[in-house]
């Protein structure tokens, strides 16, 4: 090692040192001890790997002041949260990688007074002793759904998991080839059902299945028949299905139950609002579905979670299934979801209170409106070589609900005469908070379906170095 890193390493003082010097102590009375010190050390190792590698250093880099002013920079860096807020301007409104639904007021109101105070989770006010976790929810399932009873796990995907093992582990399971879904995340029916103790049996092509089918895959060791809602596909052309209710009169006949997987599974008719219709959960009860799955923070609009309704003595199954405590729900998924379920059966405009409906459901004047308010202060925030324009487009509801549809939207496109869209988008993500847009046609576009402030979609930069291309 040459004389001169040797002679900088001795400059590099010790972390006792650093934690005895004066403008050591905002820190160590901000946060505890401990942590002041690795992070002296982790500063200081730093440094010498620099020295050691040769790396040109500044004058009075290793002043005692300038390392902790160091220090104190990656202390502040590390405060950040993991999960910080973004603006949504992708034209997706339940965006899987983004956390899906908003929570309506009324839910965020509820999460924070449970978490705040002890609350009556498992406990009956009235008889003075324990009682059922889910039983609010429940009622309210089943006003909305009719359905005989309800419970409720943490994902949809936890809901199917939990359906197949209490109906069907050890034995078969009749299933569409056509529906052998796999959704983001890689989660795909056939491994769901593996890990459940299921055994699959498919039937059909991938584009046609016939009630025949299914009764001649019917045997002894049949336990179940599963339908699954093709969310986040579809196949056009030549094809054929069995209908809900063709396939509820096959399990009666054979005294086999019908278990369906709707994955969005929605509450209200979309189509009263000029968007297609995806299919109500309600109507599914009427049919005969014994079990129904769908879950809670896609078209429903509430947090995540996996719904379950369908017939009083299968439910009671799952809830006795030792795997329901495994996958079952915290008091804050229980209070968001309570009071969004409250407001799709007591508001008088269920469609502006949630989040996630009010976003489907806006007019396109409000929508151009906002775009409008939004460009010149864009236009400032970039400064010259940009070139936006007010455009129209077409969002996507996204996380698997009618994935052939799209809604009539607006945006604001985005070039630049020598940055290409993926360094505009770049740039907007380095906005504090980040602001994600989509590419398309070698522009950056920024949807407004999911903007009701016109100023989320003005970029603002902690560095204003990072402001110029």
């Amino acid at each position: 090692m040459e004389e001169r890193a040797k002679n900088l390493l001795r400059e590099l003082p010790s972390v006792d040192r650093l934690l005895k010097h004066p403008k050591s102590e905002p820190l160590l009375t901000r946060f505890n001890r401990d942590y002041v010190t690795e992070k002296c050390r982790e500063v200081l190792d730093e440094l010498r790997q620099s020295i050691r590698l040769g790396k040109p250093l500044d004058d009075g880099e290793l002043d005692d002041e300038r390392i902790l002013g160091r220090i104190e920079k990656q202390i502040d860096r590390n405060q950040q949260p993991g999960l910080m807020r973004v603006i949504n301007a992708t034209g997706t409104v339940l965006h899987t990688n983004l956390g899906r639904a908003l929570l309506p007021q009324a839910a965020i109101e509820a999460v924070r007074q449970a978490g705040m105070h002890p609350v009556n989770l498992e406990y009956d006010l009235d008889q003075g002793k324990r009682g059922k976790r889910e039983e609010s929810i429940e009622r309210l399932l089943l006003d909305l759904t009719g359905a005989e009873a309800a419970t409720v796990v943490n994902n949809n995907a936890a809901a199917v998991l939990l359906g197949l093992n209490t109906a069907a582990t050890g034995k078969e399971v009749v299933v569409s080839r056509g529906e052998l879904i796999e959704i983001g995340g890689s989660f795909r029916i056939p491994e769901i059902m593996a890990k459940s103790g299921a055994v699959l049996k498919e039937v059909g092509s991938t584009n046609r299945t016939h009630p025949e089918d299914y009764e001649k895959a019917i045997g002894k060791k049949t336990a179940l028949l599963l339908k699954v809602h093709t969310s986040n596909y579809k196949i056009v052309g030549f094809v054929a299905e069995v209908g809900l209710a063709e396939l509820v009169a096959i399990g009666r006949r054979h005294k086999i139950p019908v278990m369906e997987d709707l994955g969005s599974g929605a509450l209200i008719d979309l189509s009263r609002y000029g968007l297609p219709k995806e299919p109500l959960v309600a109507e599914r009860v009427r049919l005969g579905a014994d079990i129904i799955t769908f879950s809670g923070d896609k078209v429903l609009g509430g947090p995540q979670a996996g719904l379950v309704v369908g017939k009083k003595s299968w439910i009671a199954q799952m809830n006795k299934n030792p795997l329901k405590r495994a996958l079952r729900c915290g008091k804050l998924t229980l209070a968001a979801l309570e009071a969004t379920l409250a407001l799709y059966q007591q508001s008088a405009d269920v469609a502006e209170e949630v989040p996630t409906l009010k976003a489907f459901t806006r007019p396109l004047q409000e929508i151009e409106e906002i775009g409008r308010r939004a460009l010149p202060g864009l236009e400032k925030a970039l400064g010259e070589g940009f070139q936006l324009s007010l455009e129209d487009s077409t969002a996507q509801i996204g996380s698997g609900a009618l994935p052939t549809e799209e809604i009539p939207s607006k945006v604001i496109a985005i070039r630049h005469r020598s940055l290409g869209p993926e360094r505009i988008a770049e740039k907007f993500r380095r906005a504090r908070p980040p602001i994600l847009g989509r590419i398309r046609e070698d522009r950056f576009l920024l949807d407004l379906r999911t903007i009701f402030n016109p100023n989320d979609l003005i970029p603002k930069f902690e560095d204003e170095a990072h402001a110029s291309p």
